[in-house]
């Protein structure tokens, strides 16, 4: 994989120029033999086969478009962000949205849920968190695969960490919650609290190990009663909508999650994305993920991709966000997103469950 990483970037450097060029001037089959070479690295990489040559040509041509759009972006971004290959780079916007989105989230709000009172937790917000740092607190990555159940699995991510906080680590069942659900719409979408609820209905979740995820669900055909409820919520709440306020509660009680516009996802590899409302528009978020940390860019990574911040040598603040793609997207499943500007949306839906009947011990985030 590192080898082919490594061709990945050469042939990259040699073709995306050209390719975005041609594609200006609309010669759809700009350098075919470096293009086709790389797509065949992409093939190689991503598992990726064709039902026949009509096909293989139609995911070529968009594969070439994605390339030429990843280097625009790589030009607008104003934060560290690198764009290229994905295992996406063969799907069309349209497609990837329909795959992927969460549209359910963009036209929902919540009913029910309690309004954080900050004054009550608030606390000076460290320079750095990472919850990724605590053993058994972050559970592995997951891969939705084509069940859009972003929603599930991040609010799982949350009761997961929260409960190894708070007790001893587990892992819970995503399926339950496709499967039980009485508001979310399973593999077509839904929202975290409708997760939350379904954990309060059931009186708890099941484990992972006992129910494990299918990537398909079976609504109404709720298992829950076969098998050990292994972690609990007491209720969940939204907390303000203002970033210093969602740190400060991240550092002292643990990983929470929010909703984003997941537009620019398409093309990520790695860096901190720092997009702007036009290119990202933060009302439209559509896709459930949970936030396990924050810091600051170093100056060598602001340096190496020679962005507006490394002039002024000041490092670029972000949030560590953890996706539900697999840990072959971004850096290891997970994202940086820049802090401080409501990028993508960040602070639109920021909720967390609380698993503990009494006022919650507050913690320490690792550095």
């Amino acid at each position: 994989i590192m080898r082919l990483s490594a061709h990945f970037s050469c042939l990259l450097v040699l073709l995306v120029a050209g390719l975005r060029d041609a594609l200006q001037t609309q010669d759809v089959h700009p350098q075919p033999l470096e293009l086709i070479e790389v797509f065949k690295l992409f093939q190689i990489h991503f598992n990726r086969s064709y039902s026949n040559p009509a096909e293989y040509a139609h995911r070529l041509d968009i594969f070439a478009h994605n390339l030429a759009q990843a280097q625009q972006l790589q030009e607008e971004d104003l934060g560290t962000a690198e764009f290229g290959v994905t295992p996406f780079s063969d799907l069309t916007e349209e497609e990837f949205g329909q795959l992927y989105g969460n549209q359910k989230a963009a036209k929902m709000n919540p009913g029910m849920g309690i309004k954080a009172e900050p004054e009550k937790w608030r606390k000076p917000v460290p320079s750095t968190c990472d919850w990724r740092k605590a053993a058994g607190i972050i559970s592995p990555i997951k891969n939705q695969e084509n069940c859009k159940c972003c929603w599930a699995m991040a609010a799982a991510g949350n009761i997961e960490a929260l409960w190894s906080i708070n007790y001893w680590p587990v892992e819970i069942s995503v399926q339950e919650m496709l499967d039980c659900a009485r508001c979310g719409d399973g593999c077509e979408g839904g929202f975290v609290w409708d997760a939350y609820v379904t954990v309060l209905n059931q009186s708890g979740v099941a484990s992972e190990k006992d129910y494990p995820f299918e990537g398909q669900a079976k609504l109404h055909r709720c298992l829950a009663k076969k098998y050990k409820t292994v972690a609990w919520i007491q209720d969940f709440i939204m907390l303000p909508s203002d970033e210093q306020e969602i740190a400060s509660y991240l550092a002292t009680h643990g990983p929470i999650t929010v909703t984003i516009n997941m537009k620019m996802l398409q093309h990520y590899q790695k860096g901190v994305l720092k997009a702007k409302p036009t290119m990202c528009d933060p009302q439209h978020v559509d896709h459930c993920v949970l936030l396990v940390g924050f810091g600051k860019s170093s100056i060598e990574e602001d340096i190496r991709v020679e962005t507006v911040s490394s002039r002024s040598h000041c490092p670029t603040p972000y949030w560590i966000v953890k996706n539900s793609w697999g840990a072959n997207w971004g850096e290891e499943g997970y994202f940086r997103l820049y802090r401080g500007a409501n990028t993508c949306g960040i602070t639109k839906y920021p909720l967390t469950a609380r698993v503990n009947q009494q006022v919650e011990q507050q913690v320490s985030c690792p550095s």
